[in-house]
């Protein structure tokens, strides 16, 4: 019946409004809630998929469906934004690894955001960040190789960036510039946040300089969207 997927969507929301599911919970097995609502396979799936993309249900390959509830991480984005800093303040346990780290010509839209000529040498790093050891986000990141010679091997010995800006003698930076839009994820990155392919993620493009407003690194970072939110902060 073409309703049965309203039947298992409105029993779930019974079941976290009565807390008989809690946020972080996770939900019995697809032939089990078949089992318990008294619906088919089909209509279950349909009303995971319609919990999921509100937000409520996150699904997570290999792993299963959780309740989601709230967002657990509130990114906030001002002018000295670290994420090491973020999370911890929630008490969330920051975490990462970078997957590769090589060093390439400067494309232009590269070379401009660090205000490089085009073909310049620059680190291409790209990573995974985690919270409490569940993938959050990726990040592409760029940086001018000849100030920062050995960036690439200190992101693999897990060094913060922040450290690693230190290291060279940049004790402070700040952002210059943040763009935010949502899109689809590419299969790759569906697969590392380890979320279907049909739920959206949040890209983040930010440019970091230093004090003197000399561009010191750009970066797209891609995040979950249901695991994650963004409070923007305004200096007065």
């Amino acid at each position: 019946m073409s309703g049965n997927w309203q039947i298992a969507r409105d029993w779930i929301m019974d079941s976290i409004a009565t807390r008989d599911l809690a946020q972080g919970d996770k939900l019995p097995t697809e032939q089990e809630l078949s089992r318990q609502i008294g619906v088919g396979r089909h209509s279950l799936r349909r009303a995971v998929a319609s919990l999921a993309a509100e937000g409520v249900l996150s699904v997570e390959q290999g792993r299963g469906t959780f309740v989601r509830g709230q967002p657990r991480i509130n990114y906030r984005i001002g002018r000295r934004t670290r994420f090491r800093e973020n999370l911890e303040s929630q008490g969330v346990k920051p975490g990462g690894e970078t997957i590769t780290a090589d060093i390439t010509p400067a494309e232009p839209d590269v070379a401009q955001e660090l205000s490089l000529p085009p073909g310049t040498p620059v680190h291409r790093i790209l990573g995974r960040s985690r919270a409490d050891d569940h993938p959050l986000g990726l990040n592409r990141s760029f940086h001018p190789a000849e100030r920062f010679p050995d960036l690439g091997v200190k992101r693999r010995s897990r060094m913060s960036v922040t450290d690693i800006y230190a290291s060279y003698g940049v004790t402070d930076y700040r952002r210059r510039t943040t763009t935010i839009y949502a899109r689809l994820p590419e299969k790759w990155e569906a697969k590392l946040l380890e979320q279907p392919a049909d739920q959206p993620v949040i890209v983040m493009c930010k440019t970091d300089e230093d004090l003197s407003g000399q561009p010191i690194g750009w970066s797209e970072a891609i995040y979950a969207a249901g695991r994650i939110r963004f409070t923007l902060d305004f200096p007065e």
